[in-house]
C-alpha cells in the first residue's frame, strides 16, 4: 500500500509506546514478564529457549520494542500460556504502524480486492527488506534504529497477504520514475525489481508501469489505494506528507475507482510491464 511509503513522520527517538493506541505493547510486556517469573525462568534462560538475547527480552517486557509474531508464538508455548499471549498477537502487530496507518493496514489485511497507484516509491507489498530499510533511513526527521527495524518487520510481514486463500485480487500501477529511482543503490534496486517480476507472475496480481512520456495521464491528483471489503463495499485511502484520509462516501469512492480504471488503461499492460522491468534490470 502506498500509504506507508509516504508518511511515518515522527520525532527523533520516538518509541512505539508513545503512540496513541499502543498501550497493548506495554500490556503484553507485563503479561510476558508475569508468565516468565511464574515459570521460574531468568531472562537469559528464557531468551535461549526462544532464540533472543536477555536484553531483547527486557525490551519486550518493558514495552520498548514490539515483539514479532514468531516470538509471541514461541513464548506462549515455552511458558505454557495456553494461548494468552497469542490472543494479543494481532493487536500487538497492529501497534507496529503509526497510529494514522492502523485502520488502513487492517483493511488491507482483510481486502477482497486491492488496487494501488504509486508515484513515489515501490509499494510496501512489493518491497524487499533492504529497499524498505533504505527508505526509512532517509526519513526526516530521522527515525531511530529500533523504530526502523520495527517498521521493516511490520512492512515485510504484510506480504503474508500473498499467501492468503482465497487470494485477493491485486492491481498495482507504478510510475516509471519509481522503477528507475535507485533508493539504497543499484544492488538494492535490482533486488526489488526482481521481486516485482516474481510477484507479477502470481495469478491474482497484475502490475503495470506508467511510462513517463504519456501525454494523457489521469493520475495527476496523486497516489491512492482502493480497497474492496467483504460485502463488496469499497473505500479509498489517500495520503500526503504524513496526513491520511480514508474515504467511505460512495460517490467519492466511485470517482476514485473510475480514475483508477482510466489510469490502468493508459499504463503499459502487465505483459509489457514485465518486459520493461527486465529491460531496466539489464541497465543496472
Amino acid at each position: 500500500m502506498e500509504y506507508e511509503d509516504q508518511g511515518e513522520r515522527e520525532p527523533v527517538g520516538q518509541r512505539p509506546e508513545e503512540e496513541p493506541g499502543s498501550g497493548v505493547v506495554t500490556a503484553f510486556g507485563r503479561q510476558l514478564k508475569l508468565l516468565r517469573v511464574r515459570a521460574g525462568l531468568e531472562r537469559a534462560t528464557f531468551g535461549k529457549l526462544v532464540g533472543y538475547a536477555a536484553q531483547s527480552i527486557a525490551s519486550f517486557e518493558q514495552g520498548r520494542r514490539i515483539p514479532p509474531p514468531r516470538f509471541i508464538d514461541q513464548s506462549d508455548e515455552v511458558l505454557g500460556a495456553g494461548g494468552v499471549l497469542i490472543a494479543l498477537k494481532e493487536e500487538v502487530a497492529r501497534a507496529q504502524y503509526p497510529a494514522f496507518l492502523r485502520d488502513a493496514a487492517r483493511l488491507e489485511a482483510e481486502a477482497l480486492e486491492l488496487f494501488l497507484y504509486a508515484v513515489q516509491a515501490v509499494p510496501g507489498l512489493l518491497q524487499t527488506e533492504e529497499y524498505t530499510r533504505a527508505l526509512l533511513a532517509m526519513r526526516r526527521p530521522l527515525l531511530d534504529e529500533d523504530t526502523i527495524e520495527q517498521r521493516v518487520t511490520a512492512r515485510i510481514a504484510r506480504q503474508d497477504i500473498f499467501n492468503r486463500w482465497p487470494a485477493p485480487l491485486m492491481s498495482f500501477v507504478i510510475e516509471e520514475a519509481v522503477l528507475r529511482r535507485p533508493f539504497g543503490g543499484k544492488a538494492v534496486m535490482r533486488s526489488v525489481l526482481e521481486q516485482i517480476l516474481l510477484i507479477g507472475q502470481k495469478r491474482n496480481v497484475e502490475i503495470q508501469a506508467m511510462p513517463t512520456d504519456r501525454e494523457d495521464h489521469a493520475g495527476v491528483d496523486g497516489p491512492f489505494t482502493l480497497i474492496t471489503r467483504k460485502g463488496g463495499d469499497q473505500v479509498a485511502y489517500l495520503e500526503v506528507q504524513g496526513r491520511s484520509i480514508l474515504l467511505t462516501d460512495r460517490n467519492e469512492v466511485r470517482s476514485v475507482a473510475a480514475r483508477y480504471g482510466i489510469i490502468r488503461s493508459q499504463a503499459l499492460t502487465p505483459r509489457e510491464t514485465m518486459g520493461f522491468i527486465e529491460k531496466l534490470l539489464g541497465e543496472l
